[in-house]
């Protein structure tokens, strides 16, 4: 048997906002099948911007962005068939779930992708009632996003990409927010989606987390660099390396 496909690769990217303001520069790194991927950085150092590259929202400004073999560019969003197949198997979590959550209520906010994807209706309710019996919040279903706590709003945030059943997982500072035991159910979410055979790409700067649910970790640096890969155990104990980072005080 062949070394599996990677499931995206970037290779000497780089990203500047307005021309000028650079969020990534020259990064290149892997992402494998069924991985618990973290990328980890401070605040600023250019982590949402990558997620969003992976994303196909956000396109590079130099080099190339590739998802499960094929380029990722702004022409191959144009077709529709291409960009359906994408987003299904795709799906990105925000930092902020008040960002993702527009809809008058949790139903349809779960319902919403599926529906705008092409599944018919009866696969669409299916998908739903899964997604919101597996986050526990069944008894949600009828109140309106914004009226929820944090944590709610981030089970409904993952409610509507769990929906799609996706293969990869985009999660954006995902324990912003959130309580500890927010954080410790987000925690076994993750590694639960990571055994059925998910991948799992998380950008944080909280070590716990990290150390409770990646198998390999990249560090961005604050001048937009990719500064250092490796296990969690390489990672999280050289402590000279955090503090370059601006991940640990000296």
């Amino acid at each position: 048997m062949g070394i599996p496909q990677p499931v995206f690769e970037i290779k000497e990217v780089s990203y500047t906002y307005d021309q000028h303001l650079i969020a990534l520069d020259n990064i290149s790194l892997i992402v494998h099948p069924g991985e618990r991927l973290a990328i980890l950085g401070s605040n600023g150092c250019g982590k949402s911007t990558l997620l969003k590259l992976l994303d196909g929202l956000y396109f590079a400004t130099r080099g190339v962005v590739t998802a499960f073999g094929q380029p990722l560019t702004e022409t191959a969003f144009q077709n529709d068939a291409y960009n359906f197949e994408f987003r299904r198997r795709v799906g990105l979590v925000f930092q902020d779930s008040e960002a993702q959550l527009f809809m008058p209520s949790v139903w349809e906010e779960v319902t919403f992708a599926p529906l705008q994807l092409g599944f018919t209706h009866e696969a669409t309710v299916e998908r739903a009632e899964w997604a919101l019996e597996a986050l526990k919040i069944e008894k949600l279903r009828q109140r309106a996003p914004h009226q929820l706590s944090g944590g709610e709003k981030k089970r409904v945030a993952l409610a509507s990409v769990l929906s799609l059943m996706p293969e990869v997982w985009l999660l954006d500072e995902p324990t912003a927010g959130l309580d500890p035991r927010s954080v410790s159910w987000l925690i076994d979410f993750i590694n639960d989606q990571a055994a059925a055979g998910k991948t799992i790409v998380t950008a944080t700067h909280n070590l716990e987390m990290v150390s409770a649910s990646a198998d390999r970790i990249y560090v961005l640096d604050e001048d937009h660099h990719l500064l250092a890969e490796g296990t969690p155990q390489q990672i999280l104990t050289d402590r000279t390396l955090l503090v370059q980072s601006n991940l640990a005080h000296t």
